[in-house]
């Protein structure tokens, strides 16, 4: 198999492995919150539910899933958060 892609260096990484649903998505929701809008957070799970949930998750908030990719039972998803509405905050 070939190994994953390195992590670029202004890419926020949340190790959730171990984890079962519905914690990765919530830890991951909790660590885009703290990102600023069009940031790149990457997500280590070994849920396998976690597939279907990070799709649903991407879809009801608006964060875009860039890219996903599974080696020896990780699970490897890089998520865009997404930008916030004009003249939100105001």
């Amino acid at each position: 198999m070939a190994a994953s892609p390195p992590i670029p260096k202004n890419e926020t990484v949340l190790d959730v492995q171990g984890l079962t649903c519905p914690l990765p998505v919530l830890k991951a929701n909790k660590a885009l919150r703290s990102l600023p809008a069009g940031a790149r957070l990457t997500v280590l799970a070994t849920d396998a539910a976690s597939v279907i949930d990070f799709q649903a998750f991407c879809r009801e908030t608006g964060h875009a899933l860039v890219s996903f990719s599974e080696d020896a039972g990780v699970y490897r998803y890089t998520l865009r958060k997404r930008e916030e509405p004009a003249g939100k905050g105001r």
